[in-house]
């Protein structure tokens, strides 16, 4: 695949002259009629598209009080304007959150309010026509459901919801997304978002422990559908079968064998990740997570622990008490659910496992805040636990550390651009382009102190940064999962004990 031509990098992000329809070509590869029907929606769009969409939006607004909100509320200030990264990369005005709204804006104006059903013109209101649904399908895929610009809204007006309803809406008249979609029914059917059967996850997880013993001489165990665990982890599919993932995962392993806790991954629900709210369709995101439910009471664990993902964990962490708990079949002394960083910086901090920190002593390292850990979750027992939690992690296993500049971390960081549904391969100059804000904070840090490693906790942002960094000329080896660097330095054979 040829490389994508970048700007040089300089460290600073910039506000750039607009270009109107420079993404408008950008289009998502359309779902094929089984990847919609798996999920519930028509194969393909329906004949009376138009009058389904519109009472699917009415729908929506009867059951969804932000949504209708969010449509009357807007005054166009242009506060989120340029806090789009997807903005600053491609210089398409549309890409403004203000500008991507309107979009669906102009057709409520158009069908619920009095103004815009008498006097369209004067509304700044339109029907719902084929021009306007395709612009509806390439904009608000152009949207990584981040976040960011609602931290700017003077009225807290959330585009990610926004766009989740506008992809509820085409996917209830049968236009859907491939990406999403072909997923979602994957883990429906196998449980991951791979497709992994059981017998090639066992294969994987008994390569994992052959690897770790040869390396390390010590029999660390990474089991399957183990009955009677303490623990069940669910990670993403990812850490199953890539780089850094996979390093990250291992970790995970070597955490629970020195802390001498018995864990499990499940066959039946081997995945974190869900999709469901990418594509704004609730009876989806249950389906997926009732999967982790169910896995849990057969095996009869104690407590859940979720991997190194950013979305999932947004959905674990806010959405599943609604959706599958209570949990009051699991031992109420532990919080359901437990992040990995939570469970091993508990135990770093109680001295239950051994650390070596000179083991990452050949690593600067920075972090970046995955866009749904920072602003639609929690950590720990406080207040931005979801910043502190894996940088305490980090802190406890390296002696360098290193923070990019505060208007591109925590609350307000930058999205990796390729999250929402977007991690896809026609979309890959949308998203190289939606990188560069993220590429040059790195740029800085890697100039000014000297930064080898960007270490994170979500498998989307490790995908895309290894996809997209060398674009920027920043290699793949920049990027690296926190738990991969608590696996170089939890000291096997340590100092045991939970």
């Amino acid at each position: 695949m040829a490389k994508i031509k970048t700007e040089p990098l300089t460290g600073k992000i910039r506000v750039p002259s607009i270009e109107p329809g420079a993404t408008a070509h950008y289009r998502a590869n359309p779902a094929k009629p089984e990847h919609n029907e798996a999920l519930g929606f028509p194969g393909e769009k329906i004949a009376n598209w138009e009058v389904k969409a519109i009472e699917k939006m009415g729908e929506i607004l009867d059951t969804n009080r932000a949504f209708r909100v969010y449509m009357d509320i807007c005054v166009r200030c242009g506060a989120c304007a340029d806090k789009c990264h997807y903005f600053l990369g491609t210089k398409d005005p549309n890409n403004m959150p203000v500008a991507r709204q309107e979009l669906i804006r102009k057709v409520y104006r158009r069908y619920f309010t009095i103004g815009g059903k008498y006097f369209p013109e004067q509304a700044d209101a339109c029907d719902l026509t084929e021009d306007v649904l395709d612009e509806w399908y390439n904009y608000f895929h152009q949207c990584s459901q981040c976040r960011r610009c609602s931290v700017y809204c003077p009225y807290g007006i959330d585009t990610a919801e926004v766009s989740m309803v506008a992809r509820d809406i085409m996917d209830s008249i049968g236009v859907g997304q491939k990406y999403c979609n072909e997923i979602l029914g994957k883990v429906l059917n196998e449980g991951n978002n791979l497709g992994l059967a059981k017998n090639a996850l066992a294969n994987t997880l008994e390569f994992f422990e052959e690897d770790v013993e040869e390396e390390t001489g010590v029999a660390v165990k990474y089991p399957m559908d183990m009955k009677g665990a303490d623990v069940l982890l669910i990670p993403p599919s990812a850490d199953f079968f890539s780089s850094p993932h996979v390093d990250g995962f291992i970790g995970y392993g070597k955490v629970f064998h020195e802390a001498g806790v018995s864990w499990t991954v499940s066959s039946y629900a081997s995945e974190f990740a869900n999709f469901g709210m990418f594509i704004g369709d609730n009876e989806t995101m249950k389906k997926v997570a009732m999967r982790i439910r169910e896995a849990a009471l057969e095996l009869g664990v104690k407590r859940i622990v979720v991997g190194e993902c950013g979305h999932a964990w947004r959905v674990a962490y806010s959405f599943w008490n609604t959706l599958i708990g209570p949990f009051d079949f699991l031992d109420p002394k532990y919080k359901t659910p437990t992040h990995m960083c939570e469970f091993t910086l508990d135990l770093i901090n109680r001295g239950a496992i051994k650390i070596d920190k000179s083991a990452n002593d050949d690593l600067v390292v920075t972090f970046h805040d995955s866009c749904n850990v920072a602003r639609g979750s929690g950590m720990g027992n406080k207040p931005g636990g979801q910043f502190d939690v894996p940088r305490d992690v980090i802190k406890a296993v390296c002696n360098n550390f290193v923070e990019m500049d505060e208007e591109t971390i925590r609350e307000v960081t930058f999205c990796c651009g390729g999250g929402g549904g977007l991690l896809t391969d026609e979309l890959l100059d949308l998203r190289v382009k939606g990188a560069s804000p993220r590429a040059e904070a790195l740029h800085d840090v890697m100039e000014r102190k000297g930064v080898n490693t960007m270490a994170m906790i979500c498998a989307i942002c490790k995908a895309q940064f290894t996809k997209v960094l060398p674009n920027y000329g920043i290699g793949m080896d920049m990027v690296a999962s926190v738990h991969q660097l608590v696996s170089n330095a939890v000291v096997l054979g340590g100092k045991k004990g939970v």
